[in-house]
């Protein structure tokens, strides 16, 4: 099985995410699109982060009905932070009939020299690439790089923390279902400074 690994805090998730997720997956040999929730990614300050729990629930919620979705709570297990490498070596090792392949934005491409072992990333797996507002893609890094022209809503996490801080309305911005979780619990209220997606 061909599996697409889509990394991310997730916090929350939104209907950007499931899109691009869906539009890789219609457009491309994958079969399948795993969400992989990371418990503390090691790039991104940890105080805006709602608990990895109840954002795994958040996206568990959003994906549910949708065949080709999985969702992973894989680095819950591995020490914190988590490292796409050190996932990556976990999935092989347990599920060796796979190939994985790894879902990224084009930002989090201009950065990845700040990963832990980034040329064994580039080297050993295949790369679905979307393109995020302000970054290009770059032409200097070898390995395998699909670019994936998927139709992209200006949404950001960070965008929709702001307004539950604010009390405005995040209906539209995320599903149904977890739009209802976060006001139940009302999740993100108390934070003054949310960090960047």
């Amino acid at each position: 099985m061909k599996v697409g690994l889509f990394f991310g805090s997730f916090n929350p998730i939104h209907h950007g995410h499931l899109i691009i997720a869906s539009h890789i997956l219609q457009n491309s040999e994958l079969d399948q699109i795993w969400f992989i929730v990371s418990p503390h990614n090691p790039l991104k300050e940890n105080r805006s982060l709602l608990n990895e729990y109840q954002r795994l629930h958040l996206v568990r919620l959003a994906t549910e009905g949708y065949p080709g979705f999985r969702v992973m709570d894989i680095e819950f297990r591995l020490p914190k932070p988590s490292y796409t490498v050190d996932t990556l070596t976990y999935l092989e090792e347990n599920f060796p009939d796979h190939v994985f392949n790894i879902i990224m934005g084009s930002d989090s491409l201009h950065n990845i020299e700040k990963w832990k072992n980034p040329s064994v990333i580039l080297e050993r797996y295949e790369i679905y690439l979307y393109i995020r507002p302000g970054f290009d893609v770059r032409k200097d890094l070898l390995g395998k790089i699909n670019v994936v022209k998927a139709p992209l809503l200006e949404i950001s996490a960070t965008h929709i923390r702001k307004l539950i801080n604010e009390g405005h309305s995040i209906r539209y911005f995320v599903p149904e279902t977890v739009r209802d979780e976060i006001e139940m619990g009302g999740y993100y209220k108390s934070l003054k400074t949310p960090a960047k997606n």
